[in-house]
């Protein structure tokens, strides 16, 4: 990634953020004001096993070190900017960061569980045809700090500090399927994640979280070997004509290579983790039973252990497809269920606040358009505005 992008992001005051830091930083950042390591064990269940924000709350420091703490330091979330709750219970939140960027985030609740759906760059840079996300260019990656602090605003949201037992959770599951490519922002991704699985602050199992790539095949391999979470990989079409037209990325990793990329996944996370394969039925493009059947076919071949989501498109303003009917779809999932592939399709949800798969887009983008034509009236050039010419450029 340029480092144009990669750049870091200002904080609100002198302080330094605790949220988004390892154990070793804040280990580092404690004894640059005298304090012993063990304070870390202490301070980290503050952050992420109370969800504590107020140094002054933290009882078991004492009050000296906790002004010390206010004095240096913060722990902040991303502020929500617009909430909005859609009627079957779905919430999406527009998440403002330190620099007045936003991002999408999005509870999807079941009956006794849910998931958070998060964010990890503002804006995209894959342009894939049907994603609403994809209509807004690349901004920057979010730090650690603001992919984890997403999950936290939904825990704040709920209520649900401190760490809930795995029972008692509503919040059970994390995805990162919200905008951005994740595998093009891996290290924060990396670290945001490792935070969250931390069995002494918000604890979730690697089985609960699930990294949704749009088939950016670099960082693949690191992310089985060091997180081993969930792998979700967005193919939407059978073959490498279509694949191509409607998600550029296949240009550059075609579907040999990522079916190959998937059987290394599985086989170094464990052949127990099931790949799930999103499939996005657009109607007219790939949608046919013809198409379910190449899919079997590639599957089969491959000795991948999958299974599918099927997704009916969710459309959005201007979008250039349309919805397959129900008939249409349920013939799909049929072909895959008879050659013995878990098929469900899935039921939108959120719709009615933009909140379904492929639907988010940030306020971000329009503001940001604001702000250049403004400079650009005043006769000022945007430097920070700077694009990789190849979205896999690195």
């Amino acid at each position: 990634m340029s480092n144009d992008i990669q750049s870091a992001v200002p904080s609100a005051d002198d302080r330094v953020d605790l949220v988004g830091l390892s154990r070793a930083e804040l280990t580092a950042c404690l004894a640059g004001i005298g304090e012993k390591p063990f304070r870390t064990k202490q301070l980290w269940h503050w952050i992420y096993h109370q969800g504590e924000t107020d140094f002054a709350r933290m009882t078991s420091l004492s009050k000296g070190l906790r002004a010390t703490l206010a004095e240096r330091f913060v722990i902040s979330r991303p502020r929500i900017a617009d909430e909005q709750n859609s009627a079957d219970g779905t919430r999406k939140w527009l998440l403002e960061m330190a620099d007045g960027n936003q991002v999408e985030a999005v509870h999807i609740p079941e009956d006794d569980r849910g998931a958070v759906c998060i964010s990890s760059q503002v804006g995209c840079t894959m342009t894939c045809r049907f994603c609403h996300t994809g209509t807004q260019t690349l901004v920057r990656n979010l730090t650690a700090g603001e992919i984890v602090g997403q999950f936290m605003v939904a825990r704040d949201s709920y209520g649900e500090w401190p760490t809930p037992t795995d029972e008692t959770r509503h919040l059970s599951n994390i995805v990162l399927m919200g905008m951005g490519e994740p595998l093009l922002n891996y290290e924060a991704v990396a670290q945001a994640v490792k935070i969250a699985m931390d069995p002494e602050g918000i604890a979730m199992s690697k089985r609960r979280i699930t990294l949704s790539t749009s088939g950016y095949i670099p960082n693949m391999r690191r992310c089985a070997e060091e997180l081993g979470i969930k792998l979700a990989v967005s193919l939407h079409a059978p073959t490498d004509e279509v694949r191509s037209a409607i998600m550029p990325v296949n240009r550059k990793f075609p579907i040999a290579d990522l079916m190959a990329a998937m059987k290394e996944y599985q086989e170094i996370a464990g052949q127990r983790q099931y790949v799930t394969i999103e499939y996005i039925l657009l109607k007219g493009v790939n949608d046919a039973p013809a198409d379910a059947r190449e899919l079997v076919r590639l599957f089969d071949a491959a000795g991948i252990g999958v299974k599918f989501n099927l997704i009916p498109f969710n459309s959005w303003p201007g979008a250039p497809f349309e919805t397959p009917s129900v008939k249409a779809a349920q013939d799909f999932a049929e072909v895959l269920t008879r050659a013995g592939y878990a098929a469900p399709i899935r039921i939108p949800r959120g719709r009615d606040i933009l909140a379904a798969c492929g639907q988010l887009r940030s306020a971000s983008e329009r503001q940001r358009l604001s702000r250049l034509k403004a400079r650009l009236a005043a006769g000022i050039e945007d430097p920070d505005h700077v694009l990789p010419a190849d979205p896999q450029e690195s």
